[in-house]
């Protein structure tokens, strides 16, 4: 039970309200004595001067036995918790009204008799007690003289052992009883309070723990409903443990569904580089064992056709490895982008020069539409060089004889809108959302001898997304393909 956070509060309001009682009840007690003593004090502070004026108990230091006995029997008579005693200047006790054997000490200090003799002071003032030589007692005294000589005192104890001990103090006081049973009735009440409190305030602290251990039981999978999130800047700690758990559970549950497609896309990628290495691997090991059984029987002309298709099977293989690690190191952030301002219409002519001479052997048209004032773009004009480069040479592998490819660009706001739209075959809509993926290529219309990798647009949507930009693609069948992205403007 004391494990629990309720348990362990619990036992703390026990310990916490025991103590304070056992405080109070201490004070209270110390605080009663003395009280009563004061009051003891007040009503009897001319009790010893009154018997003294009263009556002759010394003449000529003898004690005057019959005198002081008859004293003894009035005083027993009045206040039977009354003691006196007679003492001579020295303070030691000639007679006193205890019975035989009772008082311990011989003698009584003069210094507090003095005090009290002096006049009005603080009270209680508190003497010494014959019958128990660690406690002081409130008492009454008065100096015996005769013809202006001290012969001796008379020292009168008020309360004699009637309230020596706690026990006796409280049975003795109705109305220190009744404090005393509603202290025990208020802790009772309080500690009863505490526990509701406690439990009311732990409630949600246990709703939490559970819901924790579910969360952790269903291997941090399952987010469960916590109910109303609280508003930011409101609630306390526990609201707030409550708000960050949240948090934390939901980036749980996204960070291990990342991870699944993250590991789902891992075995695409080993499938789908499997198969990619292994055709033109097969394809140029093939090539090469028949130059090599055949070599003999094979015109020069043959051997270099053949030697010339496992050139090409090697460049293939070479650019798709060269892909795959460029990919690798884009999408584990080796790679950042270095912004620079730099004229986005230079770029692209000299991309536009670099494919000229494809283009023209495949009789398409390839040129640029560049907008009037267009501004310098900030950005790093490699990577940008690169994503144009993918573009266009993905718009030229499926853009037929005769067709045409054209690169835009357009001011638009803050940025510069660039476009490259061809009059190839297009994709159908259901593949345009896998367009980016790595290794996907359309299966849209006929195919085409060299596909390339399927990795050029997922380089191109990795850069893009380095430097903020979203790329977007409009395709219809039969009409063309357009593919477009923004580049923040220069703030020179």
């Amino acid at each position: 039970m004391f494990r629990s956070i309720y348990g362990k509060l619990s036992l703390a309001l026990l310990v916490l309200l025991a103590i304070l009682g056992a405080l109070y009840l201490l004070v209270t007690l110390v605080t009663t004595r003395v009280f009563l003593q004061e009051v003891n004090q007040n009503l009897d502070r001319d009790v010893a001067e009154h018997l003294v004026s009263e009556v002759i108990l010394l003449e000529d230091g003898e004690v005057r036995q019959d005198a002081l006995k008859d004293v003894f029997h009035m005083m027993m008579v009045v206040n039977p918790s009354i003691e006196i005693y007679l003492l001579d200047p020295e303070g030691t006790i000639l007679a006193y009204s205890a019975p035989p054997g009772k008082v311990k000490l011989h003698a009584v200090r003069l210094e507090p008799v003095k005090r009290f003799l002096e006049g009005p002071g603080d009270l209680p003032v508190t003497g010494d007690d014959p019958r128990n030589p660690r406690l002081k007692k409130a008492f009454s005294a008065a100096p015996i003289t005769r013809d202006e000589r001290l012969e001796g005192y008379l020292y009168v104890v008020l309360g004699g052992e009637q309230y020596d001990s706690a026990v006796q103090l409280l049975q003795g006081s109705y109305v220190l009883r009744l404090g005393v049973t509603v202290l025990l009735g208020g802790l009772l009440f309080a500690l009863i309070a505490g526990l509701l409190l406690f439990n009311l305030l732990t409630r949600r602290l246990r709703k939490l723990a559970a819901e924790m251990e579910v969360f952790q039981r269903s291997g941090f999978t399952k987010r469960m409903d916590f109910g109303v999130p609280t508003p930011a800047g409101r609630g306390d700690e526990i609201d707030r443990l409550r708000t960050t758990f949240d948090e934390m559970a939901d980036r749980m549950v996204e960070q291990l569904g990342e991870l699944k497609r993250a590991d789902n896309l891992r075995r695409e990628l080993v499938a789908n580089v499997s198969h990619d290495l292994r055709t033109p691997l097969a394809s140029l090991r093939g090539y090469l064992e028949t130059l090599m059984l055949k070599k003999d029987a094979l015109s020069p002309d043959e051997q270099q056709r053949y030697l010339e298709a496992a050139l090409r099977h090697s460049e293939s293989l070479g650019k798709l490895v060269s892909e795959l690690f460029e990919l690798a190191k884009l999408e584990s952030s080796e790679t950042r982008p270095q912004p620079e301002p730099f004229a986005l219409a230079e770029l692209v002519q000299d991309v536009i020069q670099k494919h000229q001479l494809e283009a023209e052997k495949k009789h398409i048209r390839l040129h640029g539409e560049f907008g009037k004032d267009l501004p310098f773009v900030h950005a790093d004009i490699g990577l940008i060089e690169r994503v144009l480069e993918n573009l266009i040479d993905n718009a030229l592998r499926y853009t037929p004889a005769q067709g045409e490819v054209a690169i835009s660009l357009n001011p638009s706001g803050s940025a510069v809108a660039v476009e490259v739209k061809d009059t190839g075959r297009g994709i159908a809509s259901d593949e345009l959302p896998h367009v980016f993926d790595r290794f996907y290529r359309s299966k849209s219309g006929p195919d085409v001898p060299d596909g390339g990798s399927g990795l050029g647009l997922a380089i191109s949507k990795k850069i893009l997304d380095l430097h903020g930009s979203r790329i977007e693609v409009r395709s219809a069948l039969g009409k063309g393909t357009t593919f477009s992205f923004e580049l923040p403007a220069n703030a020179a």
